[in-house]
């Protein structure tokens, strides 16, 4: 393959992968994406900063992030400790954590998907057509009004 032939591919290549970057569902994906990652990020800020303190005061102070069950038996006071031993440890705590983070994230786009499909009907009930109010003479081809049994062009007698 020669240079030129080369720099026409490239091109080509290149031609062809902006189209495909410009499609509509394309670019709605990539802003999904990263509204999703930062709305990810918000949720879990609001269940380890604000739900899980409001619910420590219910439960008797329980830290949830201490949440675990070490594996070598032994007992530790905090799962950074437990870590620093190097034991194995079941973190059902942070478990909870992340199943708390999608159920909110869950709900809240099941209520997003709602609204839209609300919107998305309403625009297609005012984008229905009128219901048609003339039609056509089938024999002198005039426009008349849709009642009509005789046609006042032709003055032919029009099926029912």
């Amino acid at each position: 393959m020669g240079k030129k032939e080369g720099i026409t591919r490239l091109s080509s290549f290149k031609k062809d992968f902006l189209a495909f970057a410009m499609k509509g569902n394309v670019v709605d994906m990539a802003v999904g994406v990263i509204v999703g990652g930062a709305f990810s990020a918000i949720v879990t800020s609001l269940v380890n900063d604000i739900i899980f303190p409001l619910l420590s005061p219910l439960t008797g102070k329980l830290d949830y992030t201490n949440l675990f069950v070490a594996m070598d038996g032994q007992t530790y006071a905090t799962l950074e400790a437990a870590k620093e031993a190097g034991a194995a440890t079941l973190n059902y705590g942070n478990f909870l954590s992340v199943i708390l983070n999608f159920l909110i994230i869950a709900l809240s786009i099941y209520f997003v998907v709602r609204i839209l499909g609300k919107l998305r009907a309403s625009k297609q009930q005012e984008a229905a057509p009128a219901a048609p109010t003339t039609k056509i003479c089938p024999y002198c081809k005039s426009q008349i009004d849709i009642a009509a049994t005789r046609c006042p062009h032709c003055t032919s007698q029009l099926d029912a």
